[in-house]
């Protein structure tokens, strides 16, 4: 069919090329079959031609050869039934799914956690599960992924696993080598271990804590260090992760005042994940915060705090792939994301809202609220 006025455009077509802005930003991808919303951004981006792809021309033609065939399968697939009951018995594979093996992931964490100060850590058997969620990376979105059950008090255990993920997946994009990956991962699953050695009534304290508690909390880091001395198939990167995930660039963090490139690139990596899933996770005394929002304020904290370099990857990359996404924003309007301008910050996106466009980057009062999914 090849290119085709915007007028000509119906639902159902699949593009044959990437459609841009006038400034060369991707507005659909090739090979996006076109729905209803996506009109409206055409019409939205005065786009005047689009590529369709060729095969749509061909398929009607083609169904009614479709149908002979699907008859003549159908014959066959019968007699393949009756021959198959006098044959082998075949049995499908188990098919998980992402979700399946993140559970068993949290219930092995806790487990592991649990007996942490009384036996070795099973650091293989840990290292076997990850490696079957890592099966499953490519249906994980930092953005969305959201447990299905999460009971109140695993908390702690579901934010070790979910960091564990995102430290693997960050490690991936800032190109690290994939030796280093799986390590990152432990780092993830175990900077917090530390705090099995505090008190807890002081780690899950729901006022303010006192001076002395606050330096108790602290002490989890170093605890941390200790615990994971003792395992394993663990180096030493992913120890210091633990002592040093609260370290900051600019020498102001804890336990060690540590700056710059003191701080190990592990300890770097889970910084990011720990703050993350801390803020948009559910706890007993705090509602989960808006990815979104908790985006924009790493990337305030990459100014002295954060690494500025591994915060703008994980922001790019993080919503790179977010159109499509239902959200509601903070006047409790359900839209959809259908744009980000890759010269605007990407925590502020275009959102259709009952065929209009919302630009987030110019209503400023507006934010991303809640991701539905």
């Amino acid at each position: 069919m090849g290119l085709i006025t915007l007028s000509e455009v119906k639902p159902g077509l699949k593009l044959g090329s990437d459609v841009q802005t006038l400034r060369g930003n991707v507005l659909l991808q090739k090979g996006k079959v076109i729905l209803p919303k996506d009109m409206e951004v055409l019409r939205a981006f005065m786009i005047q031609q689009v590529d369709i792809e060729q095969e749509r021309m061909a398929s009607s033609s083609t169904a009614t050869k479709g149908a002979s065939v699907s008859a003549g399968s159908s014959a066959n697939d019968k007699s393949g039934e009756r021959a198959g009951k006098t044959g082998n018995v075949t049995t499908a594979p188990v098919v998980t799914s992402l979700q399946d093996e993140y559970e068993k992931m949290v219930g092995l964490t806790k487990n592991a956690f649990l007996s942490s100060l009384a036996a070795e850590l099973p650091v293989y058997e840990l290292r076997t599960q990850l490696e079957a969620v890592f099966a499953h990376l490519k249906q994980y979105n930092v953005l969305t992924f959201s447990p299905r059950v999460m009971q109140e008090h695993d908390y702690v255990y579901h934010h070790a696993v979910l960091s564990a993920i995102t430290s693997y997946q960050l490690a991936q994009w800032i190109d690290l080598p994939s030796k280093d990956w799986m390590q990152v991962a432990f780092a993830g699953l175990f900077h917090d271990i530390g705090n099995n050695k505090v008190d807890p009534q002081i780690l899950h304290k729901p006022s303010t804590l006192t001076a002395t508690e606050q330096e108790e909390i602290r002490q989890h880091t170093k605890y941390g260090y200790q615990i994971l001395k003792q395992a394993k198939a663990i180096n030493e990167g992913a120890r210091l992760a633990a002592l040093q995930h609260h370290e900051k660039v600019d020498g102001s963090g804890y336990p060690l005042q540590l700056s710059g490139t003191q701080i190990h690139i592990y300890a770097k990596i889970v910084a990011i994940a720990d703050i993350f899933h801390a803020m948009t996770l559910e706890k007993i005394y705090r509602k989960a915060q808006s990815p979104y929002l908790v985006l924009e304020q790493i990337q305030s904290e990459a100014f002295g705090k954060l690494d500025p370099a591994i915060v703008r990857v994980f922001v790019q990359r993080s919503t790179q792939i977010h159109n499509g996404i239902r959200v509601k924003l903070s006047n409790n309007q359900i839209g959809e994301i259908v744009f980000s301008d890759r010269d605007h910050p990407p925590t502020r996106p275009m959102v259709s809202v009952e065929g209009t466009i919302i630009n987030l980057m110019q209503q400023r009062q507006l934010h991303i609220q809640e991701v539905i999914g």
